[in-house]
């Protein structure tokens, strides 16, 4: 055994340790699910990775398999599942890119989902094209007064704080000229409008900022890092949606294979049935793939192969869910009540009908399939880039509609 695997060895057994410590202080039974996440972060188990004090240990991020394999066979929450866009996004932005101050105010109340975070991104005239976002910041004093349009924005409605990228230099390449803030979603001056999805609910929303101002202190990096904070967000942002490791057969294919199983002997097609083997093939190998993308990641910050996770595991989620509606026939056309609603928490699978409809979207959000490929084939495969005729040129003159 080598002196590396020796310490993987040692830091596994004190994971595990503490995991049990936590459970056995904590039993999820007998505690709110806010007291145990609470104490979870406080013992270093809610992003392993993370360094000692805001919620980590500074070990391999692999180990929080073992974290999340205890919690979950004893009842625990998922702090993901409360507040997803804070966990897998904001939070290690904040961590990354955060001074300590913003750290101790922000992590721990977001892990346990007491303040849900949402992503200031994409708008109207910048959705793949996000260096050309249009939205400004203007330094006033030791504020930024803050103007534009964000869309797209998931559980905008119950965000307390906002993870937002404005820009701040016009005269600067499109890439160089933005700058990332922490925002109060609460401010009287930012509206917050629903956007009502093919499912019949409002999970997105469009976000206006008018004149809002943000304190300098609530910047994350230097004037100009926004682009490279937004990197480190939608990075983790892709590995968030398509590098989760389910247990073999569970996930979304799973639905697919009970949608078979509980048809009646008399409607199970051979053909058919070789349809849903294939696409349970695709998705072991998804999940194969994941395993040692999460096994190579040495340390907590992504690179660029979280593109293959989340490129591959869009086409497979639509795949499965049109499958699973060829199995239903009839039945996949009874759709139930289509009331808008404000969910509580991300889009989830209530009904087969409703995940179908929902993964349409699993091709666009965290980065189009398109934009997936221009990262792999750029970043990965060294292959020659795009032509960009706007990138030595001031955003201020590039053509616009």
């Amino acid at each position: 055994m080598t002196i590396t695997e020796q310490a993987v060895t040692a830091d596994e057994q004190r994971v595990s340790e503490l995991t049990d410590e936590l459970l056995s202080e904590f039993p999820p039974k007998n505690v709110d699910s806010t007291t145990f996440l609470g104490a979870q972060f406080d013992k270093g188990l809610a992003w392993v990775h993370f360094p000692e004090g805001h919620g980590g240990l500074g070990l391999n991020p692999k180990l929080q398999r073992v974290v999340n394999e205890k919690v979950f066979a004893a009842g625990g929450p998922n702090a993901m599942f409360r507040n997803p866009i804070g966990h897998g996004m904001c939070g290690p932005t904040v961590v990354a890119w955060g001074s300590e101050e913003q750290k101790d105010r922000y992590l721990r109340p977001l892990f346990t989902g007491e303040e849900i975070w949402c992503q200031l991104f994409s708008e109207p005239g910048s959705g793949s094209d996000f260096a050309g976002l249009s939205s400004r910041g203007v330094k006033d004093g030791d504020e930024w007064i803050c103007n534009g349009q964000k869309v797209w924005t998931t559980l905008a409605h119950l965000a307390r704080w906002g993870l937002l990228v404005v820009r701040t230099d016009p005269e600067a390449v499109k890439h160089a000229g933005l700058t990332a803030f922490v925002v109060d979603m609460h401010a009287p001056t930012v509206e917050v409008r629903p956007l009502r999805q093919m499912t019949g609910e409002a999970e997105f929303n469009e976000v206006y900022f008018t004149d809002t101002r943000i304190p300098e202190t609530e910047m994350l990096g230097k004037p100009g890092d926004g682009w490279r904070v937004s990197l480190t967000t939608l990075m983790n942002e892709r590995v968030s949606i398509g590098g989760s490791i389910p247990s073999r057969g569970s996930g979304t294919i799973g639905h697919l294979v009970k949608a078979w199983q509980d048809l009646s002997a008399d409607r199970k097609d051979p053909a058919e049935l070789d349809e849903v083997m294939k696409l349970w093939i695709r998705a072991e190998i998804l999940r194969l793939t994941n395993i040692r993308a999460n096994q190579n990641r040495k340390m907590g910050d992504p690179g660029p192969e979280g593109s293959i996770g989340k490129m591959a595991s869009a086409d497979l989620n639509k795949d499965i869910y049109a499958k699973v509606m060829d199995v239903l026939g009839a039945e996949g056309m009874l759709y139930g009540s289509y009331e808008m609603i404000r969910p509580e928490v991300a889009s989830g699978f209530e009904t087969l009908q409703k995940a179908f409809l929902r993964s349409r979207a699993n091709s666009i959000e965290g980065g189009t399939t398109e934009v997936m490929k221009n990262i792999l084939g750029e970043r990965i495969l060294g292959l020659p880039g795009d032509v960009r005729v706007d990138r030595e040129v001031p955003w201020s003159q590039v053509p616009r509609n």
